[in-house]
C-alpha cells in the first residue's frame, strides 16, 4: 500500500461550526432547553477536536481506529474526519552521519571509512507503517551499505587499472547512493545524496602502507626522470651529428654515460677533467 490524500475541509470552517453551535447552544440552555443546548455543544466540541494544524514541510497521517485514511501534506489548518488519530511527521531534508566503520576492502587490507547520507521521507505509510522505525532503519542500511560498496574496491590501485576507494571517490559515492535507494525504498525514504566523509587505513597498517605510497611515488618520478634523461641525451646526438661532429661507439657510450649520470643523479655532478684518452 501507498500514501494516499486524507479527506480534509478548511479548518476554519470547523471554527465557524464550533462557534455557532456553541453559541446556540448556550442560548438554548439560557431558554431552559437543556438537551438540545447540550447536543449542540457536544457538536462545536467535537468539531473543533477534529481540527489538526499542519506545518510547511510536515505531514499528517490520518487513522482511524486502525484503519489508514490517507495523509494530509499541505499546510494549513484542516478539518480531519472526527474521532481519527493522526501522526506527524517530517518531510524535511535531513543529513545521517554514519560513525567511522572499520572494514576490510577487497584486498583485505583494514581501513576505516565514513559517509554522510542526505535523505527525505517521501512516502508517509511506508515509513510509519511498513518499518518499526524508519530513522533507525535508515541508520542501519547506510552502514549496512557502506560496508558493503567499501568491501567491493581496494582503498588504492597504485598502478593498476580500476576503480579504488581514494581515486574515485565520485563514482564510488554514486554506487553508495544507488544501493541505498534500493536499501530504502521499503521505508519510503528518497536518497538524494551520499558523500563519503572520511577514508583512511587503519592504524595498524597506516605506517605501512604510507612506506608503499611513498616508494610508489618516488618510482614514478624516477621513471619521468629517466625517460626525459634518454631524450635530452638523444637530442645531443643528433645535434652533434647533425654539426658534422661524428663520434665513434666507444666515445658515443662514454658521452651517454656521462649525461646519464648527471641527469638522473639526485646530487650535484662533479666535473672531472680527463687528461687522457680514452684509448
Amino acid at each position: 500500500m501507498k500514501e494516499t490524500n486524507a479527506w480534509s475541509l478548511n479548518g476554519f470552517l470547523g471554527l465557524l461550526l464550533f462557534i455557532i453551535g456553541g453559541g446556540i447552544g448556550v442560548f438554548l440552555l439560557t431558554q431552559e432547553r437543556i438537551v438540545p443546548g447540550i447536543i449542540l455543544i457536544i457538536l462545536g466540541l467535537i468539531f473543533v477536536s477534529t481540527i489538526t494544524a499542519v506545518n510547511p514541510n510536515e505531514a499528517s497521517v490520518i487513522t482511524f481506529f486502525g484503519s489508514y485514511l490517507g495523509t494530509i501534506r499541505k499546510n494549513g489548518l484542516w478539518l480531519i474526519v472526527p474521532f481519527s488519530n493522526r501522526k506527524k511527521i517530517s518531510l524535511r531534508v535531513r543529513n545521517f552521519n554514519s560513525v567511522k566503520l572499520k572494514v576490510n576492502d577487497i584486498e583485505g587490507n583494514p581501513i576505516e571509512i565514513a559517509a554522510v547520507i542526505v535523505f527525505k521521507v517521501v512516502d508517509t505509510y511506508k515509513a510509519l507503517f511498513d518499518v518499526d522505525s524508519y530513522e533507525k532503519f535508515v541508520e542501519i542500511q547506510s552502514e549496512t551499505a557502506l560496508r558493503h560498496v567499501a568491501s567491493k574496491y581496494p582503498y588504492d590501485r597504485f598502478e593498476s587499472e580500476g576503480y579504488s576507494l581514494r581515486g574515485n571517490a565520485d563514482e564510488v559515492a554514486a554506487e553508495l547512493s544507488l544501493e541505498l535507494q534500493q536499501r530504502l525504498s521499503v521505508a519510503g525514504v528518497e536518497v538524494i545524496e551520499s558523500r563519503l566523509t572520511h577514508l583512511a587505513y587503519s592504524t595498524e597498517i597506516a605506517s605501512a602502507m604510507l612506506q608503499r605510497q611513498q616508494a610508489s611515488a618516488i618510482l614514478s618520478a624516477r621513471q619521468i626522470i629517466v625517460d626525459g634523461a634518454v631524450g635530452m641525451v638523444q637530442m645531443a646526438i643528433s645535434r652533434l651529428e647533425s654539426e658534422g661532429l661524428h663520434l665513434d661507439e666507444e666515445r658515443k657510450a662514454a658521452m651517454i654515460n656521462n649525461l646519464l649520470v648527471a641527469i638522473v643523479s639526485d646530487r650535484s655532478a662533479s666535473p672531472v677533467i680527463n687528461t687522457g684518452s680514452l684509448y
